[in-house]
Formats: C-alpha cells, sequence, structure tokens
C-alpha cells in the first residue's frame, strides 16, 4: 500500500510543515505534514488523540504551535486567533454547532460580521443579499426568518457552512461533518461539498467513518499518536487498510449476536408524555419495555423528543402524564439520587455537558452520580478520596483509558478516553438497566470497538440497554429491537435483522409514510 502521495505541482492551497505542538505531559502533534491542494476534498482520520482536533486547532488560530509553520497558497502565515484565520481565508464549522438558537438564521449568519449603513445601523437588505447570493450559489437552502431553535440538524449545520462562507473562508474545515446526520442528509451535504469545491473552495474534514471518507475524499491523511502515518488516494485502500492505518487492526462492526433476552422487565415505560422547557409536549404518550439480557435500540433524527424522554426516566424531568417502572417498581417520585442508587446507569448524550466536570481529575469524576456508595464514600456522605483513586486506577485499566493516573483533569483526555471513562464509571456499578444515549459519537474506531464489546458484553451477562442514538449501523448491529421515535412518538418497531440503514433513516425523518402511533412495543 503506498505510503505516501507527491505534492501538486501546482502551489497547494494549504501546507502545515513539521508541526509540533505540546502540553503538559503530552506530544499532541509531532512534526506532522499535511499538504492539501487547490479544490480537494482532503479527509484526515485517525482515533481519538491521534492529535487531529489539536492540529485543527493549530490552523484555524486557536491554538500556537511550538514548531513548525503554516502556508496559505505559497505565503507562510502565522495566526494568533481564529480572526487571523478568517483573515486568511480559513473557516472552521465545529461538530458542536456554534449557533444561538433565540436568533433567527439570517441574525446568526451575520452575527459579528454585520454590515452597517449610515449611522452605523446594520445593513439587513444587504446582508439578505448577500446570503441569499450564498445559499443560491452553493445550493444551500435556508430560510433566512427562520429561528435556529426551530431547525433540524441538517439545516443548522448548512447555516454554519454558510456562515463561514460569509466571512469570507475559502479553505473550509469541517469536524465531524455527518455525525448526527441521517443518509439523506449525508448524501446532500456531500453533494454541497462537491459543488463548493467545483466553485473553487477547498476543504479539509475530520470523519471517523471510513466508508464516507472513501466516498468523498480526493485525498486521505491518517494520522497515529501525533504523527502523520500515511497520505492516500481512496482508490488506493479499503476500510481495512486504513482501520490497520488508524489502531492496527481490521475495522471492527457492532455485529448482531444469538438473543439473551430473559422474562424478567427491567424498564416499564407506560403511556409517557413529557413538556420540554417551552411547556410544549415534545413526548406523547410513549410505551415500552425493555428486559433483562436485550438491547433495544430509539433510533431517531435529533429534536424529537428523546432528551426529554430520557431526563423523565431519569428523573431530572417531571412526566406530565404516564409511569415509569423499574424492575417492577413504580419509581415515578423518586429522585434522580434514588433512581442511580437502585440500579439506573446513564450515559450522557453530551459527555461535556452532562458527563464530566473538565477541570476536574479522573477520580472526581469516577464517582459522579455515585459518590453516595461504596467504595466512593462511607455511610453515604463521607467522602473516601483514596479508596475512589484506587477504584479509579481499577477502572483505567478494565476499560483501557489511556491516562498516566487518576489525578488528570478530565480535558486532558482525549474524546475517546473521556467516553470510555464515563462508560466504566457506569459499568463498574453493575447497574441493572443502562440508558446509553449516543454512546459512541465523535469517537473513532478504536474507541467504537470497545464501546460495542463492552455493550455486548453486559447484555450477555443479563444487564438491560436502551440505545438512544442516531448512528444506522450502530442501532442495526447492536439492537435486539427497534423503535422509531418521530415527533415525540414511536412511529415504528423494526426488527434490525432485516431492516436496510436507509429504511431506517427513511423512518425517523417520516420518508417512510404517515407516522402510525403505537400504543404499545
Amino acid at each position: 500500500m503506498p505510503q505516501e502521495v507527491g505534492r501538486n505541482a501546482m502551489t497547494p492551497a494549504l501546507s502545515l510543515e513539521n508541526i509540533t505542538k505540546r502540553f503538559p505531559g503530552v506530544l499532541a502533534n509531532d512534526r506532522v505534514n499535511l499538504t492539501v491542494a487547490e479544490g480537494e476534498i482532503h479527509a484526515i482520520c485517525g482515533e481519538n488523540g491521534a492529535g487531529k482536533s489539536t492540529l485543527m486547532n493549530v490552523l484555524y488560530g486557536m491554538l500556537p504551535a511550538d514548531e513548525g509553520r503554516i502556508v496559505v497558497r505559497g505565503d507562510e502565515v502565522h495566526f494568533r486567533s481564529p480572526r487571523d484565520a478568517l483573515a486568511a481565508g480559513i473557516g472552521m464549522v465545529h461538530q458542536h454547532f456554534m449557533l444561538a438558537d433565540n436568533l433567527t438564521v439570517l441574525e446568526n449568519i451575520i452575527l459579528g460580521a454585520e454590515p452597517t449603513g449610515r449611522g452605523g445601523r446594520i445593513d439587513f437588505a444587504d446582508a439578505r443579499r448577500r446570503v441569499a447570493e450564498l445559499s443560491d450559489a452553493y445550493g444551500l437552502d435556508v430560510h433566512l426568518d427562520e429561528p435556529v431553535e426551530n431547525l433540524g440538524v441538517g439545516e443548522r449545520q448548512r447555516v454554519e457552512i454558510i456562515k463561514v462562507l460569509y466571512r469570507g473562508a475559502r479553505i473550509l474545515i469541517l469536524d465531524e461533518p455527518t455525525s448526527v446526520l441521517v443518509p439523506h442528509e449525508v448524501e446532500e451535504l456531500f453533494r454541497n461539498m462537491r459543488d463548493m469545491c467545483a466553485r473553487g473552495e477547498t476543504i479539509v474534514f475530520i470523519d471517523h467513518k471510513l466508508d464516507e471518507v472513501l466516498e468523498i475524499a480526493d485525498t486521505i491523511t491518517v494520522l497515529r499518536a501525533g504523527r502523520t502515518v500515511a497520505t492516500v488516494k481512496p482508490d488506493e485502500v479499503s476500510p481495512r487498510d486504513l482501520a490497520e492505518l488508524m489502531v492496527g487492526s481490521e475495522l471492527p462492526t457492532p455485529e448482531a449476536r444469538t438473543t439473551t433476552a430473559q422474562e424478567t422487565v427491567s424498564l416499564e415505560v407506560q403511556d409517557l408524555s413529557v413538556l420540554d422547557d417551552d411547556e410544549r409536549e415534545v413526548v406523547k404518550g410513549i410505551s415500552l419495555e425493555v428486559r433483562r439480557g436485550e438491547i433495544v435500540g430509539m433510533a431517531g433524527v435529533e429534536g424529537n423528543g428523546q432528551v426529554e424522554f430520557v431526563e423523565a426516566l431519569l428523573g431530572i424531568r417531571e412526566p406530565l402524564q404516564g409511569r415509569v417502572l423499574l424492575e417492577g417498581a413504580d419509581i415515578n417520585e423518586w429522585t434522580v439520587r434514588q433512581r442511580r442508587e437502585a440500579g439506573i446507569g446513564y450515559i450522557p448524550e453530551d459527555r461535556h455537558r452532562r458527563g464530566l466536570l473538565l477541570p476536574a481529575p479522573l477520580w472526581e469524576n469516577a464517582m459522579c452520580g455515585h459518590q453516595g456508595k461504596e467504595p466512593y464514600s462511607r455511610r453515604g456522605f463521607w467522602l473516601t478520596p483514596k479508596a475512589a483513586r484506587e477504584r479509579t486506577r481499577e477502572l483505567i485499566a478494565a476499560f483501557d483509558v489511556r491516562t498516566p493516573g487518576p489525578d488528570v483533569a478530565a480535558h486532558a483526555l482525549s474524546g475517546g478516553n473521556q467516553q470510555k471513562l464515563i462508560i466504566g464509571r457506569e459499568m463498574i456499578m453493575t447497574p441493572n438497566l443502562l440508558i446509553a444515549a449516543h454512546p459512541t459519537r465523535g469517537i473513532d474506531v478504536g474507541a467504537q470497538a470497545a464501546v460495542w464489546e463492552t455493550l455486548h458484553r453486559a447484555r450477555e451477562q443479563g444487564l438491560a440497554v436502551l440505545l438512544v442514538s442516531a448512528d444506522l449501523d450502530e442501532l442495526i448491529g447492536l439492537s435486539d429491537r427497534l423503535l422509531v421515535i418521530f415527533r415525540g412518538r414511536i412511529s415504528a418497531a423494526l426488527d434490525p435483522a432485516t431492516v436496510t440503514p436507509r429504511e431506517l433513516g427513511a423512518h425517523m425523518t417520516g420518508a417512510a409514510g404517515e407516522v402510525e402511533e403505537m400504543q404499545h412495543a
């Protein structure tokens, strides 16, 4: 397999030469080299912790490089901030969108770069004209007066892309652009990316889905342990080749296994309805069961009530109506702590906002949600730091969390290792029920395989798992039963052994036909 691709004879759009970035105790980028040709789609692959995000943050002016240089269209540049990068024509669309929900699409796009007229007033007419021209030119259909809070994930992403184009970016960095998209949205994004490059833009994107990388990229660079491992063309490699370059093993899949479902119902939900923060009914009469030894997948595009449904199960949000039973006991009046102590494990959808105290050491994070139980405390309230550190060392070893030790701050870990810490924190306490919300979002194939194997093993040992996800392969590969949530209702019950990703995606977006309200699944 070829290890390098020679430079384009023309001046590259972008060159990163021997970029080195150090943090205390960590060499994040070790003389990384990257050359991106004009008008190409260049993918960057690698495990979490391989240095991809650090490299992009250096390129976007969010971090200074310790060594090396950045060359944009033949000129060496020095960025002190993202403003400098934008001035050089480089824009970035982050994995977690940076939009203000209470503003309209137009207001979000021009925020911080508003055109002004007489008296310094914002010239909204000029802004509307310029944004409409960009939208039409690049096929990025958006409704300028729509509040962002009403937009789906794919629409929000288009707004983010227009926002960086509006600021004059000709080189776009896309961080995990397909992580929350369903198949038809991915196809639309790829069409937009090709159209942008046809008009002269250059795209650098990070992705963990190797089949997508091979489909859309013109060139692929693989990073491993902070170094450039290879730069290849898609027709020279297979998913297996890329996985071996990234993690040294074949691309893992969440392969289905023989059912282990038991008769005992661990979780029973009866006619549950829930309001959101704006007093709108976003969960509408959902009923379902999860038995010991099975994984029930809940598939849905974000914004269809999944978050509020999970919060009601955990006791974070009070339901409008309905009941939640755990191992036969009505837990509607129980506190979050009582539910957790009764054996509900939880992997949150956003590990930074809901899963971790980022500045705190790992041993403190390891006991979050379990601080009232041994070995983290005595008699429910006397914390025992020494025992907590020792238990965290056990967790680190058992779940392959790659870190020097339990006193390292959580923010110093890569995304995959943060996720393994959260999963280890829940699994080491031997729960009866695990609510796993997007458990592999934003992590690499190696960490993804570890998460899938953990869920498989726990299922075989009798754990009941409710898997809430938008990853179609994950849902189909892991689930024993599949339920689709659409506009707050269970709209379909599907067999993961026979449903295709495209069919599942159609159900998730409501494109499979009229939604049928089910009383029980």
